[in-house]
């Protein structure tokens, strides 16, 4: 295999895939990036045997083959590279690879390829389209809310749903919920949910970050796939049935209330930066337009903010989990939130008027 790449574009496509290649695994050659050079391109890929990321690039190719190389040494290598272009030479024999670049020349140990696991067959029964900045953007919404209890491996992901023409993306660990609707475009196949891993979600994020191309979502039975221009990610599913998650959403209130959002997350912080015990709730009083919150730790100390707010209502009393009810507020770029409630024992809705909804539901009161 022999081969010139521009060294801008290979380490962009090279830190895309190796951001998958951890420091837990029994196989050595899963250290590695397959490297292949075939029809005028270059093919990057790695694997943890659970998630599959190929990234491609224009070369110029004067031989064709491939090759594993120590993933972590070479993105260092090239990324330490001053020239512009790279030229590659890798033995057939030995499966090492030179690297020259201007005045600089290395000789990287690779592994045979046949050793690199191949792809598992994919069948996809529906697919989708979104593109990479709205994907990313709906699940940096939710994913926070997913479940890392290991006894709980249904919940340890994201569920993708495709119902009726639309497409829902949900994480919950049972005690709040976190979902995005939208219209599922260029839709084909049939209606049905899988759920998507935790860890395949973070490496989505870091693929399809910074751009605006169309994204196809492919499912099958056992592994799901998300493709563009010379990205491609195959992950496989979590096993089991997700929790009908409608069913703990309230089908009325009777109280709406508009949150000035960065006013209510900067108080809400403050309080936590003072009371940073995990045991430790935060008390909302809602009445005579404001919202008070307080907390106290018995070892650190205590907080009060006051919010203002539109809201004459009858006073209402909740406490909650502080983390959980900052986290959507954390990732939601609204200037207002809605919060709909009908008191202060039942869930709570947050929205954003966009397809955003989040569910929590209050701790039980204890009065400060």
């Amino acid at each position: 295999m022999k081969f010139k790449v521009i060294k801008s574009e290979f380490i962009d496509k090279l830190n895309r895939v190796a951001s998958l290649i951890g420091s837990r695994t029994t196989l050595p050659v899963l250290y590695n990036v397959m490297v292949e050079a075939s029809n005028g391109k270059i093919i990057l890929t790695s694997s943890d045997l659970e998630i599959r990321i190929t990234a491609s690039l224009n070369a110029e190719i004067e031989t064709e083959g491939k090759t594993t190389l120590p993933a972590k040494t070479l993105v260092s290598m090239i990324k330490g590279l001053t020239g512009k272009e790279i030229f590659m030479e890798s033995n057939p024999e030995t499966h090492h690879m030179k690297i020259n670049c201007e005045k600089s020349s290395y000789n990287l140990y690779g592994l045979p390829p046949d050793d690199f696991p191949l792809p598992e067959q994919f069948s996809p029964v529906r697919r989708t389209v979104v593109k990479q900045d709205e994907l990313v953007r709906m699940l940096n919404r939710i994913a926070y809310a997913a479940s890392s209890d290991d006894s709980r491996k249904n919940l340890n992901g994201v569920l993708f749903s495709i119902n009726e023409g639309i497409f829902t993306v949900v994480a919950t660990d049972g005690k709040r919920l976190a979902l995005v609707e939208k219209t599922a475009e260029s839709f084909s196949g049939d209606d049905g949910q899988v759920i998507v891993p935790s860890k395949t979600i973070v490496e989505i994020q870091r693929l399809f970050s910074g751009g605006n191309e169309d994204v196809i979502i492919e499912f099958g039975e056992n592994q799901a796939s998300f493709t563009m221009d010379g990205r491609t990610l195959t992950s496989k599913l979590v096993e089991g049935n997700y929790p009908n998650f409608r069913q703990v959403i309230p089908t009325s209130f009777t109280k709406k209330i508009e949150i000035p959002k960065q006013t209510f997350s900067s108080a809400l912080q403050r309080i936590i930066n003072v009371v940073s015990d995990n045991n430790v709730h935060v008390l909302l009083f809602f009445g005579d337009n404001a919202i008070k919150m307080k907390a106290a730790s018995t070892e650190i100390g205590e907080g009060e903010e006051t919010v203002d707010i539109e809201y004459n209502g009858d006073l209402i009393t909740a406490s909650f989990n502080p983390v959980f009810l900052l986290d959507p507020f954390k990732h939601l770029d609204a200037d207002s939130i809605t919060m709909q409630l009908n008191d202060g024992f039942n869930p709570i809705a947050l929205s954003s008027g966009d397809g955003f909804l989040y569910v929590i539901m209050p701790m039980r009161n204890k009065e400060s």
